[in-house]
């Protein structure tokens, strides 16, 4: 039974299928109906409100901390960008201009996830009933595929540089400019990586590993510019090519936290603490089935819940209510649940009729 109100004509059951009403015109059904309407905006009212309407402004508010942390991290990363291309102007450090690319390709990779999180606040339809929020998942991609690039760029600078050694002009302003271009990366790192945690982002958090790693970028600069002013001229790339090694490993993390995503994996101890929810709602005898997705940054939910047999259909509604509501106070993120009633097993099988289907697991 799902707990949200249904602005059709129709009756919702376990299955979720619909039945219509045969006696329109019957004035006790009509007065059923105008109870049950007003019991709704009752319940509307009430100060803990879960309806469409309501959830609109948190997901507008966790896309608007997401754009302002793009916006800064742009504006960070676009200042370290212009203050190191003026250092390899002065000195021609191919290492440092390899370094000024990576933080340019880093503030770019704002793009995609800045269009993902405007198309997030788009409303469902009839096309994109969950709503737009895998845009987000999308740009996911990108971030890691721009990672992977950053991290080919490096290596093959690294090679090069070991099979064609070369001497840097003015080491020490290159390890300056180096060294201002770590401290932005990592500052817009914890922004991207903290912001994206708190409202759920993962590929904000794959762009805060991204920009991590475009840091380590610039500690390798700073190496090797130091191994260059000792008279090292091969520091340079064997420095670069353990960084490179270093961004490999942000690769893989970024890959398998954006594709577990993808997969709609969840923590186990949401699961968890949602089951406990539920068997905290008086009235549900036991749980079963329990389904949660990203959407986004967030969190939707399928569950069943077990209850008396000998509920009427108003009881069981308003226990799937409140069984909607627990979840979404016990689970952060969850902005939806749909809630199954199954009652106490009897002598028949419920669901024997879509046995054959195989719609049931557990």
């Amino acid at each position: 039974m799902d707990a949200r109100v249904h602005p059709f004509p129709v009756v919702l059951v376990e299955s979720g299928h619909a039945v219509s009403h045969h006696h329109e015109h019957h004035d006790g059904a009509l007065r059923a109906r105008l109870r049950h309407r007003l019991g709704h905006a009752a319940h509307a009212l009430t100060p803990h409100r879960h309806d469409a309407a309501a959830k609109v402004d948190p997901a507008m508010e966790t896309s608007r901390e997401g754009m302002r942390t793009l916006w800064l991290s742009v504006g960070v990363l676009g200042l370290t960008t212009v203050v190191q291309a003026g250092v390899v102007v002065l000195s021609g450090s191919v290492a440092l201009l390899g370094d000024t690319v990576h933080n340019a390709a880093d503030a770019l990779t704002a793009v995609p996830l800045g269009i993902a999180f405007v198309l997030g606040r788009r409303a469902a339809n009839r096309r994109y009933t969950y709503g737009y929020g895998r845009a987000e998942d999308l740009a996911g991609i990108l971030v890691v595929l721009t990672i992977a690039a950053s991290c080919a760029l490096s290596a093959h600078q690294a090679v090069d540089r070991l099979l064609h050694p070369r001497e840097v002009a003015q080491p020490w302003a290159v390890a300056g400019a180096a060294v201002v271009g770590f401290l932005g990366n990592e500052w817009v790192a914890r922004q991207r990586i903290r912001t994206g945690r708190r409202i759920g982002s993962a590929a904000l958090v794959a762009d805060g590993l991204h920009a991590r790693t475009d840091g380590f970028t610039s500690l390798a600069v700073v190496l090797g510019a130091g191994g260059s002013a000792l008279g090292w001229r091969l520091a340079d790339p064997l420095v670069g090519l353990l960084i490179t090694a270093a961004i490999l490993v942000v690769v893989r993390d970024a890959a398998r936290e954006v594709c577990r995503r993808l997969m709609d994996c969840v923590d186990p101890a949401l699961v968890d603490a949602a089951h406990g929810a539920l068997l905290g709602v008086p009235g549900v005898r036991g749980t079963g089935q329990l389904r949660m997705r990203w959407i986004g940054h967030a969190l939707r939910a399928e569950a069943d819940i077990v209850v008396d047999p000998h509920l009427t259909v108003v009881q069981a509604h308003a226990l799937a209510v409140a069984a909607e509501h627990a979840l979404i106070h016990a689970v952060p993120r969850l902005t939806a649940a749909t809630v199954h009633i199954d009652h106490v097993p009897g002598h028949e099988d419920p669901h024997a009729a879509l046995a054959h289907h195989g719609s049931r697991v557990g």
